[in-house]
Formats: structure tokens, C-alpha cells, sequence
């Protein structure tokens, strides 16, 4: 991290030194200099070009001395320059001698010199200031960038510490940071994962419990099949013993197909593919397979005759039989289903007059495996048909919730009428 920190802090200051220093050679080099600055000097030469050359004099020494610019005319003799090097009648030859300044201009056969000049006492001092420029904005680099290295050293340690299995890591970070939305992304990613391999953890322990009865049933069943088998033994009783051992094999079954069925709605699959039905027409036919398992009555209560919807109609008819086999369980004298609709969503409930749920166990009824006082009495469940529910919901996007007093229990749904991919 110190590495990305370094070349990173490095390449934002090295651009900006780079970059500015560039600009400011070429404005020197095409403004500071520029022949412009020369024009007064030449414009004089060329006049002075036009006069004779004893009379050339005369003429400048009657413009008024200028100590700052002081001017000669000299003889082309008097004026040694190198063999690559000549004076023009247009254009100024300047050249330095420690901290003075010389221009030279042909005039005809003489030369027009001016100076010495001083050179800008300023110039060091510029130069400076344009040092001083360039480490400011170093160091301004280097306070949006610390930070940030900062911010993402945090975010490599939270990393590494997760990966090393430790689930409760998060990450906070100032309001801000420039990475802040990583790391809301890193806190959500990092809650899904720990929920999951908790939930993962809950199903293994109810799993090895709920399998372990009808498995020391059924070994049981195994150590007494001789005992069973033999040529004088009841044909009816053995037939009674084989049959139980068919229950706990099936029972065994359920479980795995219970927890199939959970484990495939664990994630938000995209691309599925999405099927229009008849909510209205879909509760009709469970109500009319489902009504012969019991003499409580199954009442639809619905405004409208059709309900159309998009989504997946198996995963809906399978909430609508568990949320209604669970409510013939309890139920004394009706089951209520009611549908109400606005112009974006759909809600059902399904309510009974039964034995209400312990207000203590109402939120925790959607868990899996987790079974009330009043259903592990005379009834039988593996505790996975209402987190199935709430998965189904999950998937379409849609909410489930319970209320339960003396009077009623009622489990609603609500999901949009569309669902989102």
C-alpha cells in the first residue's frame, strides 16, 4: 500500500511540475522574448540608418540621456563576434555579461549599441516564487492523496481480515472519504456472506437433528427385521413394522425435499423466466385440491372475478397450499382468503380462528426449523414450509408478515403486481 501510495502521490506531482514548467518555458520563450519588446530599438536604428554617418551622432546625443538605457554608436570594427554570428539591420543581437545586458543593431557601417543593461533583479526572485508555486500544489496533492492512501489500507486490512474467515469485519470510514461507497458496498457484501454461513451453520445443526430421529428409528427397525422375518412370526404385525419403516423413510425424504426447495430459493437468480397467471383462478384451484383434506371451509373473499400477474406461478401456488394446509391445522370453524390489489402491488392474506401463535415465537415463526410450543404439540413439521414462504416472497420482491391474538392468525403477502429483473 505504501508503494501505490508513493507512485501515485509521484505521478500526480510530477505531472503537475512537469506540465506547469512546460507551460511557462514557452510563454517565456514566445512572449518574454518576443521581437515586439525590441521594436523601439530597431525603429531608431533604421532612422538613424537613413541620415549620414557624421551627422549620426550629432542626432543622438541630442535625445535626452536615459541612465537606465544608455545608447553608443560604434564603429562595425570596435564590435568583435564570432565567425558564425552577424548584426542585422532588423533585428536585435543581445547578449549577457554577468548581471548586465548589451543589444546591437547595424547601422549602415557602424553599430548601434545600447546598455549596459541590467538585467531584472526579479528574475531570481520569480523563480522562486514559481518553486514556491509548484511545492504548494505538491503538497496539496499530497493531502488529497494521503487520505486516500489511508482510506484504502483500511480497506486492504478489512479485506485480509476477511478472507481469514473473520465474518464480523466492517469498515468505517469518514462521510468524506472518496471511497466510502466501496466501502458501504464491502459492509453490505460482507453482512450477506455472514448471514449466509450463519444460516448455513443453522440448517446443518437442525438438519443433524431433525435426521437423527427416523435414522435411530429406522436402525432400530433394522436390529429387530430378523426378529420379524422369522417362518412363525404375525404376517400383520410385520406388515405394521414395514410400513413404519416406510414412514421414517419417508419422513427422511420431506426433509431432503423441504431443504432442496429452501436451498434453490437462496439466491436472487436473474433471467428467470417470468410467466403471466390468473392470481383469482390460481387460489380457486388450490381451494378446490386442498378442501377434501379438511371439513373446515375455505372462503375466498375478492372484488374481482380476474387477477392477472407476472411471475413464477409454481413458486405462488406453493405458498398459497402451504400457507393454507397450515392454516386446516389449526382452524376451527373457517379459513378466510382475501385479495385486495392498488395499481402497483397485490396483497393476500390468509387468516383462521384457531389457536393463536405465542406472541413470543412471532418473530421467529419464518425461521428455519424453528417450530412454536403449540405446533411441536400433536403437530408434525419440519419447521421450513414458512422460511420457504418468506424466500418466495424474497424472490418476487414481496413482503410476508404474521399478527395472531385469541380471535385470528393471519399471515399476509404482499409483492408488486410486475416484478423487476
Amino acid at each position: 500500500m505504501k508503494r501505490l501510495f508513493i507512485s501515485l502521490y509521484l505521478l500526480l506531482s510530477l505531472s503537475v511540475l512537469g506540465i506547469g514548467w512546460t507551460l511557462d518555458s514557452l510563454w517565456q520563450k514566445n512572449v518574454d522574448d518576443n521581437n515586439a519588446l525590441d521594436a523601439p530599438l530597431v525603429a531608431l536604428a533604421q532612422l538613424l540608418a537613413e541620415l549620414p554617418a557624421d551627422t549620426r551622432q550629432r542626432y543622438l546625443e541630442a535625445i535626452p540621456a536615459n541612465p537606465v538605457m544608455p545608447l553608443q554608436l560604434l564603429n562595425a570594427d570596435q564590435v568583435a563576434l564570432l565567425d558564425n554570428q552577424a548584426l542585422s539591420t532588423s533585428k536585435v543581437f543581445t547578449t549577457t555579461n554577468n548581471n548586465s545586458l548589451l543589444q546591437f543593431i547595424r547601422v549602415g557601417d557602424q553599430v548601434l549599441m545600447a546598455g549596459p543593461l541590467d538585467i531584472d533583479p526579479r528574475a531570481n526572485l520569480r523563480s522562486l516564487f514559481t518553486l514556491f508555486f509548484y511545492l504548494s500544489l505538491a503538497l496539496v496533492a499530497l493531502i488529497w492523496v494521503g487520505p486516500l492512501s489511508r482510506d484504502l489500507s483500511i480497506l486492504r486490512k478489512a479485506t485480509k481480515e476477511f478472507g481469514e474467515a473473520k465474518w464480523d469485519t466492517r469498515i468505517t470510514l469518514s462521510n468524506r472519504s472518496q471511497v466510502k461507497p466501496l466501502a458501504n458496498t464491502f459492509n453490505e457484501m460482507a453482512r450477506h456472506i455472514s448471514a449466509l454461513i450463519e444460516n448455513q451453520k443453522h440448517l446443518s445443526n437442525a438438519v443433524s437433528h431433525e435426521i437423527r430421529t427416523p435414522l435411530a428409528r429406522l436402525k432400530f427397525a433394522l436390529a429387530l427385521i430378523p426378529m420379524y422375518c422369522e417362518p412363525d412370526s404375525d404376517a400383520q404385525k410385520r406388515q405394521k413394522f414395514l410400513d413404519e419403516m416406510q414412514l421414517d423413510i419417508k419422513e427422511i425424504e420431506d426433509l431432503l425435499q423441504e431443504l432442496l426447495t429452501y436451498a434453490s430459493l437462496e439466491s436472487q437468480r436473474e433471467g428467470i423466466q417470468l410467466d403471466e397467471y390468473d392470481l383469482i383462478q390460481l387460489i380457486n384451484q388450490i381451494i378446490k385440491r386442498l378442501e377434501s383434506l379438511s371439513p373446515i371451509p375455505i372462503v375466498l373473499k375478492a372484488t374481482i372475478d380476474k387477477l392477472p400477474l407476472l411471475g413464477e406461478p409454481a413458486l405462488i401456488e406453493r405458498t398459497l397450499q402451504n400457507l393454507l394446509t397450515n392454516a386446516q391445522r389449526f382452524a376451527r370453524t373457517a379459513i378466510i382468503i382475501e385479495v385486495k390489489q392498488t395499481q402497483h402491488r397485490v396483497s393476500l392474506s390468509v387468516s383462521n380462528d384457531g389457536e393463536p401463535i405465542p406472541a413470543v415465537d412471532l418473530p421467529k415463526v419464518f425461521e428455519p426449523f424453528y417450530r412454536s410450543q403449540s405446533v411441536q404439540n400433536g403437530n408434525k413439521g419440519h419447521g421450513l414450509g414458512l422460511a420457504i414462504i418468506k424466500r418466495i416472497m424474497q424472490r418476487h420482491q414481496g413482503n410476508v408478515s404474521v399478527t395472531s391474538d385469541p380471535h385470528q392468525t393471519c399471515f399476509s403477502l404482499d409483492w408488486p403486481k410486475k416484478r423487476q429483473l
